[in-house]
């Protein structure tokens, strides 16, 4: 049986565990979230972005672990044309060997003006 990982980030009005853990094995969803309101926090896909990426990294402290731990990411764009903008903040965050990556262009996604989500793997100690 795997933990659902208290990280201080607003839960989800859903029935879902935003942070799950099994041994040294996290796997976590996070979209731009206010991590107090759980509002999505408006902007273009650079202010999603970071904030999306900081919502990770609260997730993986909480897990104990850091963003060095993470080693795959699934991101959903709703705009391909938003790609290089988030390639831009993702530099700013990873560090080389960047994690493993997979990009998805959707037509959209749940929340009404989300514009990024993000699935990441993460190994506790991978690092």
């Amino acid at each position: 049986m795997f933990e659902a990982v208290k990280t201080g980030l607003v839960a989800s009005k859903g029935p879902i565990s935003g942070v799950v853990r099994k041994g040294p094995l996290v796997i976590t969803a996070q979209i731009p979230k206010d991590p107090v309101t759980g509002e999505i926090v408006q902007g273009d896909i650079t202010v999603q972005t970071r904030r999306t990426l900081e919502n990770l990294r609260i997730a993986m402290e909480g897990a104990g672990g850091s963003l060095a731990d993470v080693m795959m990411l699934q991101v959903f764009l709703v705009d391909g044309a938003d790609a290089p903008a988030m390639n831009a903040v993702w530099r700013e965050v990873f560090q080389e060997p960047f994690p493993c990556r997979a990009t998805v262009v959707v037509k959209e996604l749940l929340a009404p003006g989300m514009r990024i989500e993000m699935i990441a793997t993460a190994h506790l100690g991978a690092a």
